[in-house]
């Protein structure tokens, strides 16, 4: 842990002197460009790599990755944008790409892509008006994981990773009582179960905000209309979906206290050793899960996610864009136009990490075969079924792709959530009071 705070540090710091000009110390006479980023210390390795392939390859463009914890990395991008030094390009979180698009802060990519170039799925381009501002980088869902030996030790079968035989959301509450244990034993099926003593808890559902989506969805309602002009979080669906997360923990004793802060649920669960089932991210595979299979000996599955209604998981991607504050637009956007080619990303998906943004690598079986076949990589039947055909089958966009201001949004649902998590309010309690904030916060231009 010291190593990581270490490197945390390092790269902060080398975060500002790039923001800072820290790159213009360059003794090479090309043109500079800063390329900014979020990421794990394997991912900064691996942009690393490819940036070095591509300024080997040319003699016109210098690019200089700039790293930036994920937590700090929306507040480091709003105070250089106020400030008049932003990087020349980057990738975006989701939620404020169309809010900076809005703003005047991005370059016009949408001839980024001639009709020839393959480019991403047209359901993971962020919008404005119809109009692209903006590619996703990868097509990431949200899954359930799982401890194998967790649910070996208590005779249970593991989660479904087929989508037609997705639990629905009581079978999934059902099978966390049985994976639930306090200090006796005792699960909350037996009498005499003591929940101040739990030491194994049979599931975490990740609430951080925006993942909380797709179980507004799941049971019928959403965030926001379908068209993305009205907030309808305040409906029964919305609230009940939420509510029913957070009773997890409160009523049905089969969950953590989560505060829904921290974007390290599956770190916080199943790799602690805390938890028999998560859920979060595809991501996780690359950023964490891996690792602690191969280092820890953690024996994990992937599955569907369960459903209260419909049957589905949501899209989600960061994705590169060019800032209109670069002096140099043309060589920007060149840049992250082939560093967002499949083949020159590719390290990303080998580790693990990115799901490919082709429509083909979801139909071609070549394609398929070559993307599920690294190490990284859980059993390929069990991740052909959770990731490929349920992403194909289920997997409709998350708002920020059409909706601009969900970073506010979010923020706002985040800090008023948190009374939710410790019971100290009800979502509709919460939702409610806070109703006509959110919508104030969607229709600001």
């Amino acid at each position: 842990m010291k190593k990581i705070a270490i490197l945390g540090a390092i790269l902060l710091l080398a975060a500002v002197m790039g923001f800072a000009g820290g790159n213009k110390q360059s003794s090479d006479a090309r043109i500079q460009i800063t390329y900014s980023f979020w990421g794990t210390p394997e991912e900064f390795v691996a942009t690393q790599k490819a940036i070095n392939v591509y300024n080997d390859m040319q003699n016109k463009v210098l690019v200089t990755a700039v790293q930036i914890p994920h937590d700090s990395y929306e507040a480091a991008l709003n105070t250089r944008a106020a400030a008049g030094m932003l990087p020349d390009c980057g990738m975006m979180i989701e939620g404020n790409i169309l809010k900076y698009a809005n703003m005047g802060y991005l370059m016009d990519v949408s001839q980024m892509y001639g009709t020839k170039d393959a480019k991403p799925l047209d359901s993971i381009t962020f919008k404005m008006d119809g109009k692209p501002v903006a590619y996703a980088a990868s097509n990431e869902i949200l899954i359930m994981y799982y401890n194998k030996k967790m649910f070996d030790a208590a005779g249970v079968p593991y989660p479904p990773a087929a989508v037609d035989r997705a639990w629905t959301w009581d079978e999934f509450v059902a099978t966390a009582k049985k994976l639930t244990l306090d200090t006796n034993g005792r699960t909350p099926n037996d009498a005499g179960f003591n929940r101040n003593q739990i030491r194994q808890y049979g599931a975490m559902v990740e609430n951080l905000t925006w993942q909380l989506e797709v179980w507004a969805l799941s049971n019928g309602g959403g965030f926001y209309s379908p068209d993305g002009k009205s907030v309808i979080i305040d409906q029964d669906a919305a609230i009940e979906a939420i509510q029913k997360v957070a009773d997890l923990h409160l009523k049905d004793n089969v969950a953590p206290l989560s505060p829904g802060l921290t974007d390290d649920g599956v770190q916080r669960s199943l790799i602690a050793g805390t938890v028999a089932m998560t859920t979060n991210g595809h991501w996780n595979i690359g950023t964490c899960l891996s690792t602690a299979r191969d280092e820890q000996g953690l024996d994990y599955g992937i599955a569907v996610l369960p459903y209260m209604k419909n049957k589905l998981t949501i899209n989600t991607s960061g994705a590169p864009v060019v800032f209109n504050q670069t002096k140099h637009p043309k060589e920007a956007m060149d840049f992250i136009k082939w560093y967002t080619q499949i083949e020159n990303s590719w390290f990303l998906i080998e580790l693990g990490i990115w799901m490919p943004p082709l429509e083909s690598y979801y139909k071609d079986e070549a394609l398929i075969k070559k993307w599920i076949s690294y190490p990284a990589y859980p059993p390929a039947a069990d991740y052909r079924s959770a990731v490929i055909d349920y992403t194909l089958s289920s997997a409709k966009p998350a708002a920020w792709f059409f909706t601009p201001n969900t970073a506010d949004f979010n923020n706002l649902l985040q800090s008023i959530l948190g009374e939710v998590w410790t019971g100290a309010k009800t979502a509709r309690d919460v939702i409610t009071a806070n109703s006509a904030a959110l919508k104030r916060i969607h229709a600001e231009k």
